[in-house]
């Protein structure tokens, strides 16, 4: 199996009763459950709910406890509503009887209107940038269970336009990547949007240490996910690159903030996100 195939199999679900899922766990992970992964497959969970004529427009989730890499994840979906044009769901994501995400998603019946949308930023295509793969020999100052981690063929592949961050360089608190399955998925509007919202997890909070050059491998650095939200603007074709353009107007009292947009190559405005996380730093002593 494919890391792409993995990927999309750790984002289909198992039915175990009426509105309960079962989420398998990341056999690769160790440690804390990826946020990003918590979120897709909730989406995942809410979107068997929904007739299908409907895609998913939103989400907005709180991460309540960190999840467990060694357990799979249940699934609880609230249907609140169906109406004419827009259905809304509550999932909530549990391990051992505990929370461990809240979220509400509403999806929407496709239909005309106005249009407009911000413009693509002018930086390098994919095509003229090294992956995660290619550059993690050289990020030797890092630990060697990231660079591992960076080097290892995944499902979503990642192409960073600005390499700073990586060597702790302080920077304005911007940052673009490129990013693809590395693999098209069976359905653009269902598992596409999964694994967009998977991947929406992907350097957001980073963004808001860059003025102070720090990088979340960082001894005395703690950081976490506490609320995400993605906006879905059309359906994504996860199996084509994607920019995602994040920006940083605010960090403070142990919290940063930031946002992102997503564009596909034809500079379509795909998807926004934005995402609020602690950030606790504590510089070690040295001796």
């Amino acid at each position: 199996m494919t890391p792409a195939e993995s990927l999309l199999q750790l984002l289909d679900l198992e039915t175990l009763d009426l509105n309960l899922f079962r989420g398998a766990r990341d056999p690769e992970a160790k440690g804390r459950v990826f946020g990003g992964q918590v979120v897709a497959q909730a989406l995942a969970a809410a979107a068997q709910t929904v007739s299908e004529d409907r895609r998913a427009h939103s989400l907005h989730a709180y991460f309540v406890r960190p999840g467990n890499d060694a357990l799979p994840i249940i699934y609880r979906v609230e249907r609140d509503r169906d109406g004419g044009s827009f259905s809304n769901r509550r999932v909530i994501a549990q391990q051992n009887g505990e929370p461990i995400l809240n979220m509400i998603t509403s999806f929407h019946k496709p239909e005309e209107g106005l249009s407009h949308q911000d413009e693509m930023p002018d930086v390098p295509g994919p095509e003229e940038l090294r992956s995660d793969s290619e550059i993690a020999p050289e990020l030797t100052h890092l630990p060697e269970g990231f660079r591992n981690f960076m080097a290892r063929e995944r499902g979503v592949e990642l192409k960073r336009v600005n390499l700073d961050p990586l060597y702790g360089r302080k920077t304005e608190p911007t940052q673009h990547m490129w990013f693809r399955l590395t693999a098209p998925p069976p359905d653009p509007a269902i598992a596409g949007r999964a694994v967009l919202a998977y991947a929406s997890d992907f350097a957001l909070l980073g963004t808001s240490m860059l003025p102070h050059g720090l990088h979340w491998t960082y001894k005395g650095l703690k950081s976490a996910s506490i609320d995400h939200a993605v906006w879905f603007h059309s359906d994504p074709q996860v199996g084509d690159w994607h920019l995602y353009t994040m920006d940083s107007g605010w960090s403070g009292g142990a919290r940063g903030f930031a946002r992102g947009r997503i564009f596909n190559q034809s500079g379509d405005l795909v998807a926004s996100t934005a995402q609020e996380g602690l950030i606790r730093y504590k510089p070690e002593k040295e001796g």
